[in-house]
């Protein structure tokens, strides 16, 4: 009797398992951040303010904390699971006045 239950019970539990890692289930893309282009990062001038490149470039998702001067726009996308793409804008201010930028872009956008 006892076996008789815990062999369909097993059964299902290896079922249960294998659904959760088969291949082929659809795996959404999940995109984060904001989408900075080029063309965006050409628009940025001396004569900006923080809140002229925020309305450019959108609110940024960090503002660091030992350097208040600076801002960080980040976007990372994620295609059916896979290898996670990451994006990397940090702006710097003098004087609440656009000073420069350091990037690390994709080669290609994955949401346009």
């Amino acid at each position: 009797m006892q076996k008789a239950f815990i062999l369909p019970v097993l059964a299902l539990v290896a079922a249960l398992q294998a659904g959760c890692s088969f291949p082929g289930v659809y795996r959404i893309d999940v995109q984060q951040g904001n989408i900075i282009d080029h063309e965006d990062l050409s628009a940025l001038g001396p004569t900006m303010t923080r809140a002229d490149v925020q309305d450019l470039l959108g609110t940024p998702i960090t503002v660091s904390a030992f350097n208040p001067d600076r801002e960080h726009y980040l976007y990372t996308f994620q295609e059916n699971g896979g290898e996670i793409k990451r994006q990397r804008v940090t702006i710097h201010y003098e004087n609440n006045r656009y000073l420069r930028h350091e990037t690390k872009l994709l080669d290609e956008t994955p949401a346009n």
